[in-house]
């Protein structure tokens, strides 16, 4: 996999992943004229301001109204545009998650929602305003893609692909700087994961900013990172491959375990008949609160230190899998059934454990 160099040492370019996505709109908007962009007075912030100094005609100053943005999205997009919506995740697709899910998903319509600001790391703006939840919300959605880039040339690559999909879906990015770990060169396709780096102690899948996190605790526990941009649809298939090649699993998200890429995999694994453990790294079911980005993320405990502790945790787990795997295969005898077994061997345990009960000097066997 062609990753950029030295990812690891203190001179890492760092770049917010929301400047991937103006530039992705600005590169969008070159190749189709009817791409066009919505805003909720946050153009500076969402990075849409650079679409509007180059196509002016073509952006739309909503004002401080989400609900109203996606409405007026959908009568686009259902005349030929192509709409993408930008706000702060916690508003869209928060506040306006009715209005996606009737007027933009069950039309089907092609319509596109930049969720800004999004996970813990938006720090100081507390916990009305990190969005933890925004995943779950929206991969549920019938017709709806969900793309979490892990970096700034990501999330321009993703946004430029995103305009020639048809259909409704959802891009989230958060608003600190972060390592540029991809290259114009690093395989991009909604859909399907990349293999960041290979490894056999276990399948560490990552999304966004926790991509990163995953690439320096793989080093220590010989961990395979996945980098899931895409949630939904989900590559099962490389999923189910890492899965039996490790034999565990650990998922790693700035948001809530519940519901988001954790559930999305543990989901897929479990349809796939894979039985592996599984733990999740992410929000444990909590609200956030105001703080520095980096102290939240390592009092909530999504750092490369809390991979690393959740492969740790696994020794005793991974030893009676281990167990359980050498034991031998049961026979079924022709003309018994699998509760005929448990009856008889049932049966010979209540016998043995009565044997000797009125022998004197004899004890019960075990």
């Amino acid at each position: 996999m062609q990753l950029a160099k030295d990812i690891f040492s203190d001179k890492v370019e760092k770049v917010a992943p929301r400047d991937g996505y103006g530039k992705g709109l600005v590169a969008a908007g070159r190749k189709n004229e009817n791409v066009v962009v919505l805003c909720c007075d946050l153009t500076e912030s969402t990075r849409s301001q650079w679409f509007k100094e180059a196509f002016p005609d073509r952006f739309i100053e909503v004002g401080v109204a989400e609900q109203n943005m996606a409405g007026m999205a959908v009568g686009m997009a259902l005349s030929g545009k192509i709409p993408f919506c930008s706000s702060y995740a916690v508003f869209n697709p928060g506040r306006n998650w009715d209005q996606i899910r009737v007027s933009v998903c069950y039309t089907n319509a092609n319509v596109k929602i930049a969720g800004a600001h999004a996970g813990i790391s938006v720090g100081p703006d507390g916990a009305t305003h990190q969005a933890l939840e925004d995943i779950a919300i929206t991969r549920v959605l019938p017709n709806m893609t969900v793309v979490v880039p892990c970096d700034s040339i990501e999330a321009e690559k993703a946004t430029v692909a995103l305009a020639v999909h048809d259909g409704p879906a959802y891009i989230r990015f958060g608003r600190e700087k972060l390592p540029v770990i991809t290259t114009k060169k690093t395989p991009f396709e909604l859909g399907r994961a990349e293999v960041f780096r290979e490894g056999k102690g276990v399948t560490i899948v990552a999304c966004g900013a926790m991509v990163y996190e995953a690439l320096i605790a793989a080093q220590e526990v010989d961990g395979e990172v996945i980098n899931c941009h895409t949630i939904k649809p989900l590559d099962v298939e490389a999923m189910v491959a890492s899965a039996k090649k490790t034999g565990r699993v650990v998922t790693a998200e700035e948001h809530q375990v519940n519901g988001g890429l954790g559930g999305a995999v543990a989901e897929a694994l479990t349809d796939a008949g894979v039985a592996v453990p599984i733990k999740r790294v992410g929000m444990q079911d909590s609200f956030g609160e105001s703080g520095d980005p980096e102290e939240l993320l390592k009092k909530y405990k999504m750092k490369a230190e809390n991979i690393v502790e959740a492969v740790r945790n696994f020794s005793v787990g991974r030893g009676i899998l281990d167990l359980v795997g050498k034991m031998p295969k049961i026979t079924i005898p022709k003309g018994k059934t699998v509760d005929d077994l448990i009856h008889e061997a049932t049966g010979e345990i209540a016998v043995r454990r009565n044997v000797g009960k009125n022998i004197p000097g004899m004890k019960p066997g075990r």
